[in-house]
């Protein structure tokens, strides 16, 4: 193997990471359903999502691997509003959504016949513990290593049922006219508020950003090699290619195996048991047993990510607000520091998964809140990441070019009016039924 392969393969990891956080309800909730109930006709919707948002979620590795400091570090330095804002909104958001993910995990668990017996709430519990444990002990190695096995093991099992699809030619004529004429037009205002979520949380939410940056610190640690900025960019590009075409795999299977039936895929343990017989009608019983992998694949990833990444920034927002360190991980005391805000995550997530379970709580109330805060701040959180890409903070040569930048403001108004939508939809009543 010669130099330059190796050194790609030490820059390997957190955009891989970044798949297996994205890789989550987003595909396997949102994007099976787009196909089920619209056929084809939302694929652009979903390139269109992931091309305006890509500009976002660059800035992170680009910011570190051309600065050698943390985006936190860079909205620190760049604007004394940029990281409260950032940790206030990780607080909200993060609990209730390692919950959620959880949530969903537990429910997909539930149609192994060996599970079945077991409510969803108590894996759901089983699975937060036990990804608390192996954060705990593995650390970053861990996270590194996990994710890039269930996020290949996602990958080429959805892309086999994808094979498997055609192979049996099950393309229908009415399926074929679903580009320009489907069924059920989603191009209506009483479908907003499906798109709203398809659109907000595809791939992912643009705070994400920031993810990629804290993770190449630990990469670093692990393998004594700083990637350069082509290398870092690679293995970004890397994931976010395998998020969008994960994100169409499902669309496909959605639409191939669901369109037209009227199933509305909706809701966390029908969900689980619908995304099933998905496979199992067009392919046969046997598909379960690649279904319920790679599904489990998806969300335990994302579960495992959100867990890591949620305390990670809030640890490193606390020591550069409290000018005890740069938040990079690179001492033990950081180190403990993040393993102390782990376990309040895993302990509140714990507490809101109880609530659930004691009916308090359900699913929709943890995603709405999650939802609500990831949405209206990510015209936000897009501006600090353009405001810092392109400040004097960042060598020249790094800041974005014409294109990128075009796209950076054609994406922050895409943002913005997705979310007064969103507002319009959730709070005034637009488009609900």
């Amino acid at each position: 193997m010669n130099t330059s392969r190796k050194r790609l393969l030490k820059s390997f990891g957190p955009g891989i990471i970044l798949a297996g956080a994205a890789i989550g309800g987003s595909h396997l909730f949102s994007s099976t359903t787009a196909g089920a109930r619209f056929g084809f006709s939302l694929m652009s919707i979903i390139l269109l999502t992931n091309i305006l948002k890509y500009p976002f979620l660059l800035v992170g590795t680009r910011f570190t691997s051309s600065t050698g400091k943390s985006l936190l570090e860079g909205f620190k330095e760049r604007n004394k509003l940029y990281l409260p804002i950032f940790l206030i909104v990780s607080l909200i958001t993060g609990t209730l959504t390692i919950a959620a993910v959880s949530l969903l995990s537990g429910a997909l668990l539930t149609n192994i016949p060996y599970l079945s017996n077991f409510k969803s709430v108590d894996l759901s519990i089983f699975i937060l513990v036990l990804s608390g444990f192996l954060l705990l002990i593995g650390k970053y190695k861990a996270l590194d290593r996990i994710s890039k096995f269930l996020v290949t093991l996602l990958f080429l099992l959805t892309l086999f049922a994808v094979i498997s699809l055609l192979m049996k030619g099950s393309i229908n004529q009415d399926l074929n006219s679903s580009w320009i004429n489907p069924e059920v037009s989603p191009w209506n205002v009483y479908k907003l508020g499906f798109l709203i979520s398809l659109m907000g949380w595809m791939p992912c939410p643009v705070e994400l950003c920031v993810w990629p940056s804290l993770w190449m610190f630990s990469r670093k640690k692990e393998t004594k090699y700083t990637p350069t900025v082509s290398e870092a960019e690679f293995d970004f590009n890397l994931g976010y290619l395998i998020t969008i075409i994960t994100a169409l795999f499902f669309l496909f299977l959605g639409a191939v195996t669901m369109y037209g039936t009227g199933e509305a895929m909706l809701g966390g343990s029908a969900f689980a048991s619908n995304l099933i017989k998905l496979y199992t009608s067009s392919i046969g019983d046997w598909a379960k047993w690649i279904i319920i992998p790679s599904s489990f694949a998806a969300m335990f990833s994302t579960t495992l990510t959100c867990l890591d990444a949620y305390p990670r920034s809030v640890s490193s927002i606390q020591g550069l607000l409290t000018g005890k360190d740069q938040g990079r991980m690179e001492s033990s005391f950081e180190n403990n520091r993040f393993q102390v805000w782990m376990v309040i995550h895993i302990f509140s997530s714990l507490i809101a998964l109880i609530l659930a379970k004691s009916g308090g709580i359900g699913l929709k109330d943890f995603v709405f809140v999650a939802m609500t805060g990831s949405f209206l701040t990510a015209p936000i959180f897009a501006w600090m990441a353009m405001d810092t890409i392109n400040s004097n903070l960042v060598p020249r040569k790094y800041h974005y070019g014409t294109f990128l930048n075009c796209l950076s403001w054609l994406g922050l108004l895409f943002l913005i009016i997705f979310s007064l939508l969103f507002v319009a939809n959730k709070f005034f009543g637009l488009g609900a039924s």
